[in-house]
Formats: structure tokens, sequence, C-alpha cells
């Protein structure tokens, strides 16, 4: 068995879309359940709210399109907090489709872009070392 994942084996789908067949193994990788879905509704598999940012990032992020580098790379250490949780995801992509399940209004910024990435090994870029003025 490959060790690589295909790319089309994770998606991603808001928690207000309605579930596919498609979708595979469903997780909502979210740490609050989202607002106004039932859970019968869901149609989910798992739910690994363990992956999720923490309060304070999710917090300190906001959403906020100027914080998204940053959000990535902190986000990022605290997912590699979480090797085991990982693993089993990989195993699951290696398998078939696993969709992650998210509530965040904006597709693009958002925690399961960086889940899917993480998984996919395609790590954020590392950050940019604040260099001090020349005098």
């Amino acid at each position: 068995m490959s060790k690589r994942i295909k790319a089309g084996n994770i998606r991603l789908k808001r928690s207000y879309a309605q579930p596919s067949r498609d979708d595979g193994t469903r997780i909502l990788i979210d740490r609050l359940w989202p607002r106004g879905v039932r859970k019968v509704d869901a149609a989910l598999d798992q739910w690994a709210k363990n992956l999720a940012p923490s309060t304070e990032l999710r917090k300190w992020f906001g959403h906020d399109p100027l914080r998204w580098q940053e959000f990535r790379c902190r986000y990022t250490e605290e997912l590699q907090k979480q090797p085991e949780q990982l693993k089993h995801l990989r195993a699951l992509a290696r398998q078939g489709v696993i969709t992650l399940v998210f509530s965040a209004h904006d597709e693009i910024r958002n925690d399961a872009v960086v889940l899917r990435d993480i998984l996919l090994g395609r790590p954020a870029r590392p950050r940019r070392e604040a260099t001090a003025p020349e005098a």
C-alpha cells in the first residue's frame, strides 16, 4: 500500500452543506458544534475536536485575512502535538475519501484547509523572522 495520500481523498465541506454519498468518512474538525445543525442532519462519522485550533488561537485569528499566514503557522504547531490523531486521519485517507467538515464562512482561510495541507504533507510556510532595523 502506498504511503502517499491522493489529494482527492481529502475533501472539505461546510457543516451547513448537504451531506453526500461521495463524502466518504465525514469528520467534524471544529471544537464547537456548528450552530443550528442537528446531529442527525450532520451525518458525521467522527468528531475530532482535539484537532481543532485551541480556543485561544481561534479567538486570536477571528478569521481576519491579515492574520491568515500566522494562523497557519500557529495551527500547524498545535497539530504537531497530536501525532496519533494525524496518523489516524492519514490512515483513513489512504483507505478512501474523507471529508473534513468545518463551520467557518470563509472556505479558503480556515482550519480545514490547514489540516488538509498537513495531512497531504504540505506544511505552512515558515514564519519570517523579524530583523532589527539597521542603525
